[in-house]
C-alpha cells in the first residue's frame, strides 16, 4: 500500500510546519508527516522550511524567546506526531543555504533529539536532506534510524542508487516529475524505498501508486487519500 505523507503536515488545511498543521495530519488519517529542520542559537532545532521568517529576519542566530508564536522546536512537533507510523525529518543543510553547517553539527543535534524519544517512536523517524554528507552522518552516528537522500533527479539512476544502498541508506525521496515505473523498480532491486514528493493532483498520485511507489507526500492528505481510495471526499474532511 502507498503511504500519504503530509508535506509539512496537513498544509492545505493550516499554516506548514506547525502544530496546529501535524495534529490535522493525524486527524485526517495521514500514515506519516514530512517536516523541515534548521538550526538556530543556543543548539534549538527549529521547524522551519526556510532560513528567514516570514518577517525578514533570519532565524540562524535568531534567540529563542524572539521566535514567533507558531514557530516550534522539533521535540514539540515529534510530541504533536507521536504515534504516526512516519515521521520524516528533513534536515535542511545545504551548501548554498546561509545557515549551511558545514561541520554538520545539526546531524549530531538532530540525532541526539531522536535517541531520546521512546524507543517505540524510534521506529517512525526517517532522516533525510538534499546534502548527502548530511545523512550519511546521521547514518554513521544512528544506524539503527532510517535514512533517506532527496533529490531532484538523477544523475546515472542505477549508480546513484547502487551508491545509497552501499551506504546504508533505507529510501531515496524524488521529486514525482522524475519518477517512473523503471526507477522504481531499480530503486526496489536495491533494497530502496522510493518515496516522492510533493504531488497534489489525484490522478498522478494514482498513477504513482500504481507504479509502485512506497509513500507521496502531499500538502493534501484528505485528497491524496480519497483519491487512493482511502478516505471521505476531500470536500468532506477537509471542511
Amino acid at each position: 500500500m502507498t503511504q500519504v505523507i503530509g508535506h509539512r503536515g496537513a498544509a492545505a488545511v493550516a499554516p506548514e510546519n506547525t502544530i496546529e498543521a501535524f495534529r490535522r495530519a493525524v486527524e485526517l488519517g495521514a500514515d506519516g508527516v514530512e517536516l523541515d529542520v534548521r538550526r538556530s542559537t543556543g543548539g534549538h532545532l527549529a521547524v522551519s522550511h526556510d532560513e528567514v521568517l516570514p518577517d525578514g529576519r533570519v532565524l540562524f542566530g535568531l534567540d529563542r524567546r524572539d521566535w514567533p508564536e507558531t514557530l516550534c522546536e522539533l521535540s514539540a512537533a515529534l510530541d504533536a506526531c507521536a504515534g504516526l507510523p512516519v515521521v520524516n525529518v528533513e534536515i535542511k543543510n545545504w551548501p548554498s543555504d546561509g545557515d549551511y553547517d558545514a561541520d554538520l553539527a545539526i546531524a549530531d543535534a538532530v540525532v541526539a533529539v531522536l535517541l531520546a524519544r521512546p524507543a517505540t517512536e524510534q521506529g517512525a523517524f526517517l532522516v533525510s536532506c538534499f546534502d548527502l554528507p548530511t545523512v550519511d552522518r546521521v547514518r554513521a552516528l544512528a544506524p539503527g534510524l532510517a535514512t533517506a537522500w532527496l533529490t531532484l533527479g538523477f544523475g546515472d539512476v542505477d549508480k546513484d542508487l547502487a551508491r545509497l544502498a552501499e551506504r546504508g541508506h533505507s529510501a531515496v525521496h524524488p521529486h514525482h516529475s522524475a519518477v517512473d515505473a523503471e526507477v522504481v523498480a531499480a530503486a526496489h532491486d536495491h533494497g530502496l524505498a522510493v518515496n516522492t514528493w510533493t504531488c497534489d493532483l489525484p490522478d498522478r498520485i494514482r498513477w504513482l501508486a500504481d507504479a509502485g511507489v512506497d509513500a507521496v507526500v502531499t500538502n493534501d492528505v484528505a485528497a491524496a487519500l480519497a483519491a487512493l481510495g482511502r478516505g471521505p471526499a476531500a470536500s468532506e474532511v477537509a471542511s
